[in-house]
């Protein structure tokens, strides 16, 4: 396997979150200052500069069809931009409260958004769909089921499961402390939750099965499952965790460790393959393969923390974002 850098770009602040077009040809980079900046994946050329938010960009998030990119940021509105032309197409304003999380609907009928309490479900064109009850405490993680039929949000104390169609809960999966992400396996069947009590929570809602898994070093906010749902990755500490979610679930097994140096700051797995790449704190990440008797393929050293990562579509791209405005983008081959 070569594994190699590709193109880098620098941003003005910390790089708050990434994204890739459907086709890969283009790289949407959010600045925590607020631009929002697109490149061209093949060589990072800048295509659009965009002014984003004032005050700060939180979040970004691209249509599944690529027609639409739509921020959020600390000014409490939600932007749709046309990635093509730069130009932006509609804005929306939820309040005052900082929108935190965008994610579209698979196929794209909706974009749902939180800003404090609230989580609101809007069209393409920036109109209000619905705008759910306040939750009772500041969502903090969301995240749309790979069927596009439901999507969990989760605050202090419980995660709601939203139908698609009625807007409508599904299921309320009640949790004694703070939730700070969640994430689905692609098989629709775990619904995972990183904890702020130092601890990784998963709920089958079909089957009315839930495991716990504790004892990590900090708080969790790491997660990311395999393509085939098998393996789930998480940080919560130094070492990176890979548990495995086959049959009755990981709870009661040993997780496979990965070693790192420093706190584990983000994990990511390919969207179709499966291999696994985990960053750490003294701005050291490494690719493994997890299924591998020697999982550690390539260890590559950046000169910040990195605090997102974002694969191609077709997993040929690595895009990595540092704590010090840094974006590099990596090529892998076999």
């Amino acid at each position: 396997m070569n594994f190699s850098k590709h193109w880098a770009a620098t941003l003005d602040d910390y790089v708050i979150d990434l994204a890739w077009s459907p086709d890969g040809s283009q790289l949407a980079a959010a600045s925590a200052a607020g631009r929002v900046t697109l490149y061209g994946g093949a060589n990072g050329a800048v295509r659009h500069a965009l002014p984003g938010h004032d005050n700060g960009t939180n979040c970004l998030a691209l249509s599944p069809d690529g027609v639409l990119l739509a921020t959020g940021g600390q000014d409490g509105c939600v932007r749709f931009w046309d990635p093509t032309t730069g130009k932006q197409t509609a804005e929306t304003k939820l309040g005052s409260a900082w929108v935190e999380q965008l994610a579209w609907q698979p196929g794209g009928r909706f974009i749902f958004a939180t800003a404090g309490k609230k989580l609101i479900a809007l069209k393409p064109n920036g109109t209000i769909a619905h705008a759910f009850r306040d939750a009772p405490k500041t969502i903090a993680a969301l995240v749309w089921r790979r069927d596009g039929a439901a999507c969990a949000a989760a605050c202090f104390g419980h995660v709601v499961v939203w139908d698609a169609t009625t807007f409508a809960a599904q299921k309320e999966l009640p949790y004694g402390n703070a939730i700070l992400a969640l994430t689905w396996s692609p098989d629709g069947r775990w619904l995972v939750a990183g904890c702020h009590d130092n601890a990784v929570h998963l709920w089958a809602p079909a089957e009315d099965l839930e495991l716990h898994m504790s004892g990590y070093e900090t708080k969790l906010q790491e997660l990311s499952f395999s393509h085939d749902s098998r393996w789930l990755a998480t940080g919560g500490g130094r070492d990176a965790c890979v548990w495995d979610c086959s049959g009755t679930g990981p709870e009661g097994r040993e997780p496979l460790l990965l070693p790192q140096k420093e706190r584990t700051t983000a994990v990511a797995f390919q969207n179709k393959h499966g291999l696994l790449v985990t960053g750490a704190a003294d701005g050291e990440f490494s690719l493994w393969s997890p299924t591998r008797q020697s999982p550690l393929l390539a260890e590559v050293r950046l000169p910040a923390a990195v605090t997102k990562f974002a694969w191609s579509p077709d997993d040929s791209l690595l895009a990595v974002g540092t704590e010090k405005g840094q974006v590099f983008v990596f090529k892998s081959t076999v």
